[in-house]
């Protein structure tokens, strides 16, 4: 270092290269010491700085280059770096952590940005992420409902459009309110939306005011979402203060409308619809049991259906004559007794709109598809059949004591009582039941 050294100038430091054969050469400046220039056989040149830290340890540290850095400007930094040498700071460790401070920065505020945007974002997302880790647990039905009230709407209306409304669909009743951030989704917002929304829609209000609770339930239970939750959003007394008082439904067929409803049923031009909304009738059996029924559940030859129970997991019920005719005529196209060529589910979806069209023609006052599986409880009573039997046809839990541990029915002493059920009802229809077979039949298997 002593051997080579010169006071630096611009023309010194532009005109000094490698020696020839060497990896590297360097040039000490006489003026500022331990200030020294690199230059590398493959023409790069570099300032650097060789010193001694306080441990005694040689040290040498690059400055930059010398085509960027001026010599005025090396020499400051040679001198800076040796003042925090002489102070017992190792230039290496303060850099490091200069750069670890920096990055530490902006890490830090990446992750600003990033819960900015985690709380800025629409509640909905948080709903999909509910869907799907709740799916596995739902019901087709359940899951369509969770669907339709976040649709986004804008679609072409195939079907049910009234005079004076849009050609196209609106969004879900739950898509403005789950636009918001959920921080923003507190009583006041939930308290407006349900006043607007049962003004037109009150029951469809309630259902959807439910799952919005189950919803953020569910998120209260989440971590990542607890934070953002309003606790007031969905208390029960705003939706009690809001919806209209509640009133069990009573729609049921009655005895004398039998004849009526069954005509126009039996008129239906789809034969799936109309042996659908029979059975339902004649089953008691809820609405997405029956339409979920597939071709491997019905036994023609032991006369038994296996309902998919919503309450029980399963039960099995008997095939009596007049459905068993029903189900025998339909076509097989897939595993589903009743299916459908257009659903992309393969199976019936939607029976409502027929069944309305069925109720109009015949006259008949409004009753909904869970009002045939109501009509199937209050028409049993005529023939004076144990409320027990009907129960366990229908799927209700066990209501006393008797029921629940004395009361084992099997499907022969069920049959009995299902079979005079629906003799009544189709003699009361003008309709006659089917012989029960002398031979049994064959098992049929989808």
């Amino acid at each position: 270092m002593s051997t080579n050294k010169v006071s630096f100038t611009a023309g010194r430091v532009s005109q000094f290269t490698c020696e020839a054969g060497k990896p590297a050469s360097f040039l000490w400046d006489r003026v500022t010491s331990g200030l020294g220039l690199k230059a590398s056989a493959g023409g790069a040149k570099n300032y650097v700085l060789q010193s001694r830290l306080a441990s005694g340890a040689s040290v040498r540290l690059t400055i930059g280059s010398a085509t960027v850095w001026s010599l005025s400007q090396a020499r400051d930094e040679a001198r800076r770096l040796q003042t925090m040498i002489d102070q017992g700071i190792d230039p290496r460790q303060e850099k490091r952590d200069r750069v670890a401070e920096a990055a530490a920065k902006v890490a830090e505020a990446e992750a600003a940005r990033v819960e900015a945007a985690r709380v800025a974002m629409p509640a909905i997302e948080a709903w999909r992420m509910y869907v799907e880790a709740r799916r596995p647990k739902w019901s087709d039905r359940h899951l369509l409902e969770h669907e339709r009230v976040v649709a986004e709407g804008g679609e072409l209306r195939t079907q049910g459009r009234r005079p004076g409304e849009s050609d196209k669909t609106l969004p879900g009743i739950l898509r403005p309110l789950l636009s918001l951030p959920l921080e923003q989704i507190d009583a006041d917002r939930v308290r407006l939306w349900l006043k607007d929304e049962a003004t037109h829609r009150p029951t469809y209000a309630r259902l959807a005011s439910a799952l919005l609770r189950a919803f953020l339930n569910w998120c209260a239970d989440r971590p990542e979402y607890r934070d953002q939750l309003r606790a007031d959003a969905c208390i029960t007394r705003v939706a009690r203060d809001e919806l209209p008082k509640k009133s069990a439904k009573d729609d049921c067929l009655q005895r004398e409308q039998l004849p009526a409803w069954f005509a126009s049923v039996r008129q239906i031009g789809n034969p799936v619809i109309a042996a659908y909304l029979q059975g339902l009738l004649l089953t008691g059996a809820r609405r997405e049991e029956l339409a979920g029924l597939a071709w491997e559940d019905v036994d023609f030859q032991w006369k038994s259906l296996t309902i998919r129970d919503k309450v029980e997991g399963e039960r099995t019920i008997p095939l009596t004559p007049y459905v068993a005719s029903l189900l025998s005529a339909l076509p097989r196209r897939n595993e589903w007794v009743f299916s459908s060529v257009t659903a992309a589910s393969g199976r019936l979806q939607e029976p409502r709109i027929m069944h309305n069209k069925v109720l109009a023609a015949a006259g008949l006052p409004a009753i909904t598809i869970h009002g045939l599986r109501r009509s199937f409880g209050t028409l049993a009573e005529w023939v004076e059949c144990p409320a027990g039997v009907s129960a366990q046809i229908m799927g209700h839990k066990p209501s006393a004591t008797a029921e629940k541990h004395y009361r084992v029915r099997p499907l022969d002493l069920l049959r009995q009582w299902h079979t005079k059920i629906e003799g009544w009802i189709l003699a009361e229809a003008g309709i006659e039941q089917p012989a029960e077979s002398a031979k049994p039949g064959l098992r049929v298997i989808g």
